[in-house]
């Protein structure tokens, strides 16, 4: 199907134009509409993808992979923009954030998506590493929004511990330039993507696997991954709550986006190394660790943070499982824990609001004095837990399946880590949801809508798929490798 406009170039664009309409638009209420606007207009043009012929260009790239990123960053973004229009209203209320702070929090909005979504639509590796690093920036000064020094100290963590994080992602796309230049030449051709698929077998091995090495290391930095998450736990717990949402369901996804890209590269080349071993070990540690550390959080966001780690992990070690299952496992996993935890983190939004605080000892009862809330949270809890009939119970159900067909013994230590992650979510669920309920500060007057959005789509994921949507996985598993 042919549209008359180019929809990865409006799915670019938008976001920048509103970046800088919002920065000039006084008024909380029009800002706020013109960021959801704004937003619904960069979902329709990222479904339109859906429908239009993949292709590439000297800059931008469409094919099967990079649309599921693109729609789920667009669609997530769009919600988190409608949740963060109520959740800001009651900020201001309070008087914890000023007219200027909403002007800059809407540009930097929009910003945010501008960055991750050219990355995700990058053609060319050098653009991708400046697009992650821009939306990187864009994350850090909203996480110190509230100009505290926990949220000060915050934002400076993740900018230091994202500064290294993306030297070495530099480095190692540098080496990937290096190791193509002699077989592609020198200048822009040597860093397209599909240029460089298409000549990989040729590059010298030895200078891709130091270079994935330096990659996985430095997005893994981005993507949260123990042990280089310190930023996270504090930049959830500190910054904005819709921040929370998107740093958890898009940003993990777009550093791990890069991750995958560049293992496609490794794979084309028969003499590298394969990179599935290191993804494993690296996801497996941080599912153990995020799960352990559950044990012992006392804020509520800063919980939910570690349960973020803890998913990534499991998507990281089903890529480097690798195969077709694992692959679309993994996939699905990625869509299912984007939604859960965003609905999750729109949940403790309204409740931070409601008790005035973030500690868990402090917030009790909720299915008794908020019982819509409550139990939305606890479904939503039960969900990302892994609990049937939802969505992320099929996917972790397929990592747990294709892992004992390749390798029994990671697939025990696997399981170990989901039922030490169920104990500390269900056990703290129990703490929050129920007994006698603590006082609120505050009434609940946000819409619930964009929580109960997310929930349905993950209820009907773990129910049943659609043909389409399993060929189009399934494509995209193959493609992986």
């Amino acid at each position: 199907m042919t549209l008359p406009f180019d929809p990865v170039t409006g799915v670019v664009i938008v976001p920048a134009v509103a970046a800088l309409v919002l920065a000039l638009t006084p008024g909380y209420r029009l800002g706020a509409r013109l960021n959801v606007g704004a937003s619904l207009l960069t979902f329709l043009l990222s479904a339109a993808l859906l429908v239009v012929p993949g292709g590439a260009g000297d800059y931008l790239l469409v094919d099967e992979l990079n649309i599921v990123f693109i729609l789920l960053n667009s669609f997530v973004g769009l919600t988190a923009a409608s949740f963060s229009a109520s959740y800001i209203a009651h900020e201001i209320e309070i008087k914890r954030l000023t007219p200027a702070n909403l002007r800059f929090y809407h540009a930097m909005y929009q910003m945010m998506m501008f960055g991750m979504n050219l990355a995700l639509a990058s053609n060319n590796i050098g653009l991708m590493w400046v697009a992650v690093e821009l939306a990187t920036l864009s994350t850090v000064m909203m996480v110190g929004l509230y100009r505290t020094p926990e949220a000060l100290e915050a934002a400076w963590k993740y900018f230091i511990l994202g500064s290294v994080g993306i030297a070495l992602a530099l480095f190692g796309t540098i080496l990937v330039y290096l190791a193509a230049q002699p077989v592609l030449g020198e200048g822009r051709d040597a860093m397209l993507w599909t240029r460089l698929i298409a000549g990989a077998a040729d590059f010298d091995p030895m200078i891709l696997n130091l270079a994935f090495v330096f990659l996985l290391l430095g997005y893994g930095t981005k993507v949260g991954l123990a042990p280089l998450h310190a930023w996270l736990p504090d930049a959830h717990a500190e910054g904005p709550t819709p921040i929370s949402a998107v740093l958890s369901g898009l940003l993990l996804n777009v550093a791990l986006y890069a991750v995958l890209r560049f293992k496609i590269l490794m794979t084309a080349n028969p003499d590298t190394l394969a990179p599935g071993p290191l993804m494993v070990a690296m996801g497996l540690v941080s599912l153990i660790f995020a799960a352990l550390m559950l044990y012992r959080r006392r804020d509520i966001k800063r919980m939910f943070a570690y349960s973020s780690i803890e998913h990534m992990g499991i998507i990281v070690f089903a890529f480097g499982i690798g195969g077709p299952l694992a692959n679309f496992a993994a996939l699905l996993h990625m869509v299912m824990h984007s939604l859960t935890k965003s609905a999750i983190f729109f949940a403790v939004g309204h409740v931070a609001q409601i008790k005035g605080t973030q500690k868990t000892a402090m917030i009790r009862g909720l299915t008794h004095s908020h019982p819509v809330l409550g139990w939305a949270l606890v479904i939503a809890v039960l969900a990302i837990a892994g609990l049937p009939p939802f969505g992320v119970f099929m996917s972790e159900f397929l990592v747990v399946t294709s892992t004992f067909a390749q390798a029994p013994l990671l697939a025990l230590l696997f399981v170990a880590g989901l039922l030490l992650a169920f104990g500390a979510l269900v056990m703290r669920l129990t703490e929050v949801a129920f007994g006698a309920p603590t006082q609120d500060v505050a009434p609940l007057k946000a819409s619930l809508k964009p929580l109960y959005a997310h929930m349905a789509l993950v209820l009907v994921a773990g129910l049943y798929l659609p043909g389409p949507m399993v060929s189009w996985f399934q494509a995209v598993a193959r493609l992986l490798g």
